[in-house]
């Protein structure tokens, strides 16, 4: 009485179903059942809300792959005593991905194509990740057309880093320029439907609300369709990641921190296109997915890792292609260290810092106690020094240096011969010649083409 003991929430929503009642019926409702409509189910069993002696699930010791589910299930619509229930026993199929240590709990059974569906959960142990202690690292650098480049490095006894490889690329310019497109099309979609609603103002009986509300049900549907593009990009970019890290044996991912990044100064459309990247998602699968290998996962700053050369850390010339040294770009980098004399993708020498950096500032990693996610927040002068790449001198070809003067070559190639002998005398033409073109001499009559 009064609504003394009631929350505000509850006051509020009973008061919006009064109103919405009288509004479409014109009277109050009688109770809280007339009020509101009849409640829904979905047609699934929660099982996990059982007990075991309602449900057990276990694994079939023949097949570790298979599961075997007894659920106790009425035999009549009314069920009076216990005589009326009975043990179903149901085999489910367990996907490879399930391992076989692993610890399974109770389904839920959902009905899809007419088939009955389970959605198990299970537990299992993963190693822990470290936050220190790491030799083998892979470090990620983030781009636009060209997602992410990552690759290995090793930090030995004496401290030196090395870059085994030469990196990978994860390319998705096919989804970017997608991404694009839908985005380029919900900015239309939006400016057109602000347009009609200017027209259309306070006026609900106006010829354009019919298209207004077509065009906002279209808006909503590019929205979902960029969601879901979204998504898929970002779980594929985190897979290959992890992928990456598993075979190369390395126990850390070094991440570029790019959360206070501001995208100005290069255009409308690619300061949007910055601004709009996935890499918030890509991060948040990717310590999903390390954290069951047990690979961390830390943030690194990105200060100056696409500026200073990886192996002596003086500022890189950028320019637009290798075979264009004279040219200003951004896509290819030149150290103008005579005594160091490295150059390649910007992306590349980027990823060797991110590494390096991480590598050397392994110290100062530290825990977020809200998000619990490792970050290394900081750059010391005196670590960054020793966060260079230093190149190996191991090589798996030999030496093809010129010891001597090159031999001459002909511009007039040999003619190609035939190792076949002549054929014999045939019809159709003298003896002792070949055939013309390149048929073969067992032919009787040439090829039309020939």
């Amino acid at each position: 009485p009064g609504g003394r003991h009631l929350p505000s929430s509850i006051i509020k929503g009973r008061t919006r179903q009064i109103t919405k009642y009288w509004q479409a019926n014109g009277r109050l409702p009688v109770d809280v059942f007339e009020a509101e409509g009849a409640p829904g189910a979905a047609r699934m069993l929660l099982l996990s809300a059982c007990d075991g002696q309602q449900a057990v699930v276990s694994r079939c010791e023949s097949d570790p792959q298979r599961a075997l589910l007894r659920i106790q299930l009425p035999t009549r619509p009314d069920p009076q005593a216990y005589a009326d229930w009975t043990w179903v026993e149901c085999t489910i199929s367990l996907p490879p991905t399930v391992p076989a240590s692993a610890v399974l709990h109770l389904p839920t059974l959902r009905i899809t194509g007419g088939k009955v569906r389970a959605d198990a959960a299970y537990t299992h142990a993963v190693p822990k990740a470290r936050r220190t202690g790491h030799t083998v690292a892979l470090g990620v650098d983030w781009g636009l057309n060209t997602l992410l480049s990552a690759g290995t490095a090793r930090v030995h006894d004496d401290g030196r880093i090395t870059a085994p490889g030469h990196g990978a690329q994860f390319r998705t310019a096919g989804v970017l320029a997608k991404q694009h497109r839908l985005r380029r099309l919900s900015e239309h979609l939006h400016t057109k439907a602000d347009h009609y609603q200017r027209l259309i103002g306070e006026n609900g009986q106006h010829s354009l609300a019919d298209r207004h509300q077509a065009l906002r049900d279209e808006i909503r549907f590019v929205s979902a369709r960029r969601s879901n593009l979204n998504d898929a990009l970002a779980w594929a970019a985190a897979r290959w990641t992890v992928d990456q890290a598993t075979a190369a044996g390395a126990s850390v991912i070094y991440v570029e921190d790019l959360r206070s990044m501001e995208a100005k100064g290069m255009g409308r459309t690619m300061n949007t296109r910055l601004s709009q990247a996935v890499r918030g998602q890509i991060a948040d699968h990717m310590r999903h997915l390390a954290s069951e290998a047990g690979i961390a996962v830390v943030t690194v700053p990105a200060r100056n890792t696409s500026k200073h050369c990886p192996r002596c850390l003086t500022p890189l010339r950028h320019r637009k292609a290798p075979d264009r040294p004279t040219t200003a770009g951004w896509k290819w980098a030149i150290c103008p260290n005579q005594s160091c004399g490295w150059q390649g993708d910007r992306d590349q020498g980027a990823w060797r810092r991110t590494a390096a950096r991480g590598l050397a500032h392994q110290s100062k990693t530290v825990i977020d106690k809200s998000s619990k996610t490792m970050a290394i927040r900081t750059v010391v002068d005196k670590l960054e020094t020793k966060a260079v790449v230093t190149p190996t001198t191991e090589t798996s070809r030999k030496d093809r240096s010129k010891t001597g003067p090159t031999r001459p070559h002909t511009s007039r190639p040999a003619p190609r011969r035939r190792r076949a002998p002549s054929p014999a005398a045939r019809p159709c033409g003298p003896a002792g010649k070949r055939p013309e073109g390149h048929a073969p001499t067992d032919r009787t009559r040439l090829l039309r083409a020939a």
